[in-house]
Order: C-alpha cells, then sequence, then structure tokens
C-alpha cells in the first residue's frame, strides 16, 4: 500500500466520500466527453439597474415542468431578466473541483440585473441532484427563496430517459438508467438543501397540483417570493415552453414494479420530510404492477 493511500484512509468519511464522487465524475465525463455548459459572461447592465444575488433560485427536478414554471414566472411585470439570459445558469456545476471564492459570489450576483424594486432569479435543475451545490449557493445567495418543483418520479424517470435519448442521440445504457433514478431520490437531495436553507426559505410544488391549478399554485409562488398579485393570461398556461421530439419512453410492467419499489422508501422518507405533499397525486408510485 501506497503512502498515497494511506493517507486517504486516514481522511475523514465526508472527505472521502467527496473524493470518490470526484473521481466518478471525471470518469463519467471522460466517457462521455462532455463538460456542462457555463453561464457564459454575465449581461450588461442598464442604466439606472442594480445587482444583487438572485432573489429566487430555482433548483429542481428535471423534466418536472421546470421551464414551463419559470416561463410563467417571469411573465410576472415585475420580475426581470437582462439581456438574452438564459433560464439555466449552471454556475456551480463546475466547483466540484475547484475552490469557490468571494470572487466567485460577486461574479454570480452580476448575472441578475434588475430595476431598483425588481426581482430576478434562474431555474437550473440539476442544482438539486449536484451535492456540492447546496452549500455554494447558501454562501453565494444566502437569502435567496429556493424553488423546488417535483413530479411522480416515474413519470420524471420516463421523460428523463427520453430527454437523454434525444440529447446524446444514442443507445440509452445502464449508467443512464441510474442516473435517470437519482435524480427522482427527491428526499435524499431535499435533505442536503433543508441542511443549508430554513424551511420557511423553500417552496415545494407538485407539478401534477400545478398542472391542475396553475393560476392558484401560481399565485401561491408570486405571494412566496414576495411578488404582487397578478393573474397571468391563462393562454399562457398551455404554450410550449422548450418542447422536446423524444421518442416517448415507455416502461414495461416489469419495470414499472422495480421502479415502484426501489423509489417507496424515499417517498416514504419524503412524505415524512414535506408532509404537504399529495402522494395521491402520483398513482404510478403506488402500485407494483399494472
Amino acid at each position: 500500500m501506497t503512502a498515497a493511500h494511506r493517507s486517504g484512509r486516514n481522511l475523514p468519511l465526508t472527505v472521502r466520500a467527496r473524493q470518490g464522487a470526484i473521481r466518478v465524475l471525471r470518469a463519467a465525463r471522460k466517457i462521455r466527453g462532455h463538460r456542462p455548459p457555463g453561464p457564459g459572461k454575465p449581461p450588461s447592465v442598464p442604466a439606472g439597474w442594480v445587482v444583487a444575488p438572485p432573489d429566487f433560485v430555482g433548483i429542481g427536478a428535471q423534466k418536472a415542468g421546470t421551464s414551463w414554471w419559470s416561463a410563467l414566472i417571469h411573465a410576472h411585470p415585475d420580475v426581470h431578466r437582462a439581456g438574452d439570459q438564459p433560464k439555466e445558469l449552471h454556475f456551480f456545476d463546475g466547483y466540484w473541483e475547484q475552490a469557490f471564492t468571494d470572487a466567485d459570489k460577486e461574479l454570480y450576483a452580476r448575472y441578475f440585473p434588475r430595476p431598483p424594486g425588481g426581482s430576478a432569479g434562474e431555474w437550473t435543475p440539476s442544482y438539486m441532484i449536484d451535492f456540492w451545490t447546496p452549500d455554494l449557493l447558501r454562501r453565494a445567495a444566502p437569502e435567496t427563496r429556493i424553488l423546488v418543483l417535483l413530479r411522480d418520479p416515474l413519470e420524471r424517470y420516463r421523460s428523463g430517459m427520453a430527454h437523454t435519448d434525444d440529447m446524446d442521440r444514442r443507445s440509452l445504457g445502464r449508467q443512464d438508467a441510474m442516473g435517470a433514478f437519482g435524480r427522482g431520490l427527491y428526499a435524499q437531495q431535499l435533505r442536503r438543501v433543508l441542511a443549508e436553507f430554513p424551511r420557511e426559505q423553500v417552496l415545494i410544488l407538485q407539478y401534477e397540483r400545478c398542472r391542475a391549478d396553475p393560476q392558484g399554485e401560481l399565485a401561491r409562488t408570486f405571494d412566496f417570493l414576495g411578488l404582487r398579485d397578478v393573474r397571468v393570461d391563462p393562454a399562457r398556461f398551455d404554450r410550449p415552453v422548450n418542447p422536446t421530439t423524444a421518442r416517448k419512453v415507455e416502461l414495461g410492467d416489469e419495470l414499472r414494479a422495480a421502479l415502484t419499489s426501489a423509489y417507496a422508501p424515499d417517498l416514504a422518507q419524503l412524505a415524512t420530510l414535506v408532509p404537504e405533499l399529495d402522494l395521491d397525486l402520483w398513482p404510478s408510485t403506488q402500485a407494483t404492477s399494472r
């Protein structure tokens, strides 16, 4: 055994776990030849506008309607986005392997110019799944309001697999299935978030409830964000946002039963962690066969 191996065994468990996760990320990105998109240059600041950390940040979940809900939030006249800034900044993606400094905190704030009294934010669904991001987000924007949109994990899994297939144009494999499954372990991810942000700073929504009552859930979102009550044009509720061209991925009975069983422990924890969730809106998680 080398000295490096011996010293590694003496590291605290949390440090070794982080190093192990970093090795996995490096290996996966080398295999896939993929690096996550960065945020690009900060937008120019219009005259009279101010720069500050974001008022709100959406952090998840992927394929749960976040583009749709973000577009509705930005329909509010007091919510601003400078230039052609995208919905997803992916600002923290690279910090799993580099230090996060005060200069980085200042840089993040520069992506959120708005007029005095206005509101600004972003929504990057990978922030919830990336274990290093909640801590960095708290350091960069401790007062920000956190938005989470959840969806039936089986439907999220199906949509996530279709999204991966559409993006990469290749045969789906074991790593894709495990990645899609992990994104649906909501309790596991939310515990990391709630360890950094007080519960009153986090709004957890359900996609199915938003679809059933978009005006009511949007009003609840606006209230949480401290925005004045505004009725959004109902025509926006059914307007496609970021439509997919992916083929639909069907879940066979055996796979559906396996996913239902595998998600059950996390869903039980989620029901305790977020008791206001209506799990009856996720019927596919409650039956082991169809």
